[in-house]
């Protein structure tokens, strides 16, 4: 592997993104729709930038008449803004239909079948291969390039939501309390009143209309959940769709449901109308379609993506896999470890296990391959590595800002609380992978092929600062997710702005610049106490002491960094960066630009490269959220049904009642509704599905909710990598060129351990550095994040803490030796059940004492306590098996070593 190009733009396999497409199933936008896909999308990033800046509230300050307020949002305002941008973009990168699906193909056959019978000569055939021909026109597009009629038509309805919700809300607060049927018919709201106010002849039109006294926000309600029934499909497939809708149709005729009915009496729920399920559903921040996994895209989810999408377009990707070869490359197996590394770093910036995979796994799968690893076992190491990204801090999936609403835990607790068991998660992948190394003979690379590591990091240090920044504000300073990632957006852009405007003749100028604008406007607050900007804008307000002045240069000094940087590069236009490596988006969305207004020179203009990389960032930020925003979107219904029609502690009750009463068959339970729900779903949806239906009845078992929550999301991402639906190993067999089920088996395989540690750490919620069984003041919780003087109270710490952990590390090596059954030497099939059983000692005997009770009490015995000295003693008896099992395998390599060569 070579240094990285000292050019703007670096180069990556351009199969990525087209695989990536393919996968989701997305459109290959260019020309004038690949503008207008471009421009929705900066838009959508630009009204979320906006909202993390300041809030559902822009103010403008104007001379002697004061603050303006620009605009001021409601929270359910800025949700269906926000499902309508995800809306629209949906409908133009997800084609309706490419021909393939299983409706039509069958209306492919019914009309082979119509024309055979009747043939095409007559008026019958003609009429039929007329409605054929619509067909296609209107929703085919089989080589997911042309936008076709009904995307237009959904995308005008999408927009009449927001547009509605915008224009419209006073009447929507009305029918809170009178209902929707009091809503005004659709010729009295905008935009159509606007129209009928200048055609007036048309408003006479409308009403003879039939329907037309019909409630306008009822009908755009229906419409509003159908048209995140079609986003859906397109987005996350026919499944994810049908059970949404099987759940609004439940909430309508639910009530059918016999109560005295045998276990399925319980679900009986009280009649509902459409109107009353439309109104949850729509026009509601606390369930339904915008409610609390809406919320929290809004605050938190699309922020942090686009975040990840500022950092990867810097050219961040790379140099982190580049890092990550560069550290382990010439180790036993390096190619292998490298890929582990550079998945968890490209985990830190990306959410998505599938575009992880791919990302990752077009330049580390060829590697691993090159040095001895077989196909499938290079794709599921990179599958492997990359799920577990949804799991590590500091920015972790989507969900992870879902815990943080659904528990009311600071995400600075959640980071906390998630980063020993990530861990534990990667070093057993790379135990691992250690092992079938030694097994397989694999080797690494050749030093010559890598980057010297100190050369590498002086020439992307400032990857790290973003990384680092976005911890302190989150952990140190405790600023909220939205300020946090809002700042650190704004960081990147300030050391891109710095990096893009240097080299070896700006080298002095720069900084010049950078403390030119900060003393002009340190000047500017001192004599007029704000910023040259404000003083356009409001004219002068009154000088500020020096004090005040130097900090508000400070909390400024992103922004003056970014218009110095501007100041540079503009004096010098074809200026190279040797530092800055863009992604290769960045460099094919300027020459496109560049090209569209007949100005292909602009192309090497280094500030309209920066202003292309920030555009890029943006319109990035937005296709990747898109799957997310709907996912949630959808989502958000099933617990929206559960509240509206009451279902809630009866399903709590019947699970409990199927449970019987046993912590582990629950636990079991959840493990595979998780996994067979989460196969070819993102974790978002599972993680919210499962938690409406199956959080509540695990916290009656006396789990802490945070460790409840965990637990699914762990499961939930295990099934990215579960066969027959393991999505994120199928992308990863498309890169090896590997058999695809057999990719998936043994991605499992080296994520076992990631299903054995839920389970540890919900009977020792040490490990999650959670104190459970302690009041928290001014809460409801009885569990908290582990506190200095928790940790220094050793007769604490020690067994509750420091032995469990140290037993999930040595139980992963255990685990490694029987899933590759290899250590020293090989391992025999008796031996591999023995390191079996230690790592289930080691890691959660708990589990074994629980399950023997649950047992014992099922015939009528005593309960057995899991008490800390039967939790002790248990680990003792595995870590001596442990032991035992690992002297006898490396006497076996040393007898191996011994024996003479013939």
């Amino acid at each position: 592997m070579s240094e990285p190009q000292t050019t703007d733009d670096a180069e990556s396999p351009p199969e990525t993104d087209e695989l990536i497409n393919e996968l989701q199933q997305k459109r290959s936008v260019t020309g004038w729709l690949g503008f207008v896909v471009a421009a929705v999308g900066i838009s959508f990033s630009i009204f979320q930038v906006m909202l993390a800046a300041k809030s559902f509230y822009w103010d403008l300050p104007l001379p002697i008449i004061g603050e303006v307020r620009l605009v001021g949002l409601q929270l359910l305002q800025a949700n269906a803004v926000h499902v309508s941008f995800a809306l629209v973009l949906t409908f133009l990168l997800y084609p309706p239909s490419t021909g393939e699906g299983f409706v039509a193909r069958w209306l492919g056959r019914l009309d082979s079948g119509i024309r055979t019978r009747i043939g095409s000569d007559n008026p019958v055939g003609r009429v039929q291969d007329g409605i054929r021909r619509l067909l296609h026109w209107a929703f085919y597009d089989p080589d997911q390039k042309r936008l076709t009629p009904a995307d237009v038509v959904l995308s005008i309805l999408a927009l009449l939501s927001a547009v509605y919700f915008l224009a419209e809300y006073s009447e929507i607060q009305n029918m809170r309390v009178f209902g929707l049927g009091a809503g005004s018919p659709y010729y009295e709201v905008f935009p159509f009143r606007l129209l009928f106010e200048t055609i007036p002849v048309l408003e006479s039109v409308a009403q003879a209309l039939p329907g037309a006294e019909i409630s306008y926000a009822f009908v755009l309600g229906a419409i509003g959940v159908l048209l995140v029934l079609e986003a859906t499909r397109r987005t996350i497939g026919l499944p994810l769709m049908l059970i949404v809708a099987a759940f609004i149709l439940y909430a309508r005729w639910g009530h059918f449901i016999p109560q005295d009915a045998a276990y399925v009496g319980i679900l009986s729920i009280p009649n509902l109308s459409w109107e009353s399920i439309i109104q949850n559903l729509w026009y509601n921040t606390e369930n339904g379609v915008f409610g609390i996994p809406v919320t929290v895209s809004v605050q938190f989810i699309y922020i942090f993506i686009l975040f990840g999408a500022f950092l990867e377009k810097s050219g961040a990707g790379q140099w982190f896999i580049d890092l990550a070869y560069a550290g382990t490359g010439t180790r036993t197996g390096g190619p292998a470890k490298a890929s582990i590394l550079a998945s968890g770093f490209m985990g830190t910036i990306s959410g998505s296990s599938i575009a992880n995979t791919v990302t990752t796994g077009t330049f580390t799968i060829p590697l691993m391959k090159r040095s001895g690893y077989d196909p499938e076992f290079s794709g599921a190491v990179e599958a492997a590595a990359s799920s577990g990204g949804q799991i590590l801090p500091p920015v972790m999936g989507a969900a992870a800002f879902l815990i943080v609403q659904y528990t009311a835990t600071p995400f600075a607790d959640v980071i906390v609380v998630a980063t020993i068991p990530a861990i534990v998660f990667f070093f057993g992948v790379w135990v691992m992978v250690h092992l079938e190394a030694v097994r397989a003979g694999v080797g690494g690379l050749d030093k010559s092929e890598l980057v010297n590591v100190g050369d590498h990091l002086r020439r992307g240090w400032f990857y790290l600062v973003p990384l680092f920044l976005l911890l302190y504000y989150l952990i140190i300073e405790r600023l909220s997710v939205a300020r946090s990632a809002w700042f650190t957006i704004l960081a990147i852009g300030a050391l891109l702005a710095l990096v893009a405007a240097y080299n070896d003749q700006t080298r002095l100028l720069l900084p010049a610049t950078v403390a030119g604008v900060a003393a002009i406007q340190f000047v500017s607050f001192v004599l007029f106490g704000t910023d040259l900007l404000g003083l356009l804008i409001t004219g002068p307000l009154g000088g500020v002491s020096l004090q005040v002045a130097v900090g508000r240069v400070i909390g400024n000094l992103g922004w003056y960094t970014i218009i110095a940087g501007f100041l540079v590069m503009a004096t010098h236009p074809g200026m190279r960066a040797p530092l800055l490596s863009l992604d290769p988006d960045v460099g094919s969305a300027a020459r496109t630009v560049s090209n569209a207004v007949r100005r292909p020179s602009l192309a090497d203009n280094q500030l309209f490269r920066y202003i292309a990389y920030t555009g890029n960032a943006m319109d990035s930020g937005a296709r990747t959220a898109v799957p997310v925003v709907i996912a949630v979107a959808a989502a958000g219904i099933i617990p929206g049904v559960i509240s509206v029609s009451g279902l809630g502690p009866n399903l709590v009750s019947l699970i409990t009642q199927l449970a019987a009463g046993s912590l582990v068959l629950m636990l079991l339970m959840t493990a595979v509704a998780s996994i067979i729900l989460g196969m070819g779903m993102p974790t978002t949806v599972t993680y919210i599905i499962l938690v409406s239906l199956l959080g509540p009845a695990l916290v009656e078992f006396g789990i802490a909710e945070l460790a409840a929550h965990l637990f699914i999301l762990y499961f939930g991402v295990i099934a990215d990598i579960t066969p027959p639906v393991a999505v994120a190993a199928y992308a990863a067999s498309g890169v090896a060129q590997s058999d695809a089920f057999e990719t998936g088996v043994k991605a499992f395989s080296l994520s076992l351990n990631k299903a054995v540690v839920p389970f540890a750490f919900i009977l020792s919620p040490g490990i999650l550095l959670l104190r459970t069984g302690v009041e928290v003041p001014d809460s409801d919780k009885t569990y908290r994040v582990l506190s200095s003087a928790d940790l220094l109270d050793l007769t604490y710490s020690i067994p509750e803490v420091l032995v469990p952990v140290l037993g999930l590390f040595l139980g992963v090596i255990a685990l490694g030796a029987t899933v590759i059954g290899h250590l020293y030497a090989p391992v025999s099939q008796l031996k591999r059940a023995g390191f079996a059983l230690s790592s289930l000692l080691l890691m959660a005997p708990g589990l074994l004492v629980t399950a023997i009770s649950d047992g014992i009490t099922a015939v009528g015995m005593a309960p057995i306590p899991v008490t800390t000295p039967i939790d002790l003693g248990l680990r003792a008896i595995g870590l001596l098996l442990f032991v035992v099992l690992l002297v006898q395998n490396r006497r076996v390599d040393w007898s191996l070593e011994q024996e003479p060569t013939a």
